[in-house]
């Protein structure tokens, strides 16, 4: 064991890859483990994800982004050779650590992650109540100001009251339609 090889047993580390590499390098390094023989020191490797809603031509659409762009992480027993297995995959620039020692994570961060993953319907994150000023910034009421009348949480709508010909109009929205003023 160097010095770059702590025996630490079998936890989870993080890798920096090249931003955009992520799948690239865990194609790769799956690849590399069978072919070396690895599969009793690396067990499991994970480009951490999440769902997010988008709004796109005024539709709804579900994506999933990087948690942490540029990084992966892989559940391995860090020794010499599987150090080096890892560290010479083709666009990982290192393990994450201090100095070339690398660190593993904690127990909950890794639970806290893969709960952070296993979240099917993104929620939304509302900060408007009843009577919030807000700013429509999307759709055909693009630019104009109202007072929200009603939430409809389960939905991901709301209504909100413009001022429009002169008149007091209510529009329901998406709630990522509209920003809180």
């Amino acid at each position: 064991m160097s010095k770059q090889t702590l025996n630490q047993g079998r936890r989870w580390y993080v890798i920096h890859t090249y931003s955009g590499y992520e799948e690239n390098v865990a194609h790769n390094l799956k690849q590399r483990i069978e072919s070396m023989d690895m599969e009793d020191k690396i067990f499991n490797i994970l480009v951490p994800t999440e769902k997010k809603i988008r709004i796109k031509n005024g539709k709804r659409k579900i994506v999933e982004e990087k948690i942490f762009p540029g990084y992966i992480m892989v559940e391995m027993l860090v020794t010499d050779a599987s150090w080096y297995v890892v560290r010479n995959t083709p666009n990982v620039t290192g393990f994450i650590g201090i100095g070339t020692t690398p660190t593993p994570i904690s127990e909950k961060e890794v639970k806290d992650l893969q709960k952070r993953m296993g979240v099917e319907e993104p929620k939304f994150k509302i900060d408007v109540s009843i009577d919030s000023p807000v700013r429509i910034v999307d759709g055909p009421f693009k630019n104009l100001e109202g007072k929200v009348t009603n939430i409809d949480e389960a939905k991901g709508k709301i209504k909100v009251l413009v001022s429009m010909f002169g008149r007091e109009t209510p529009v329901e929205l998406d709630f990522l339609q509209i920003k809180k003023i």
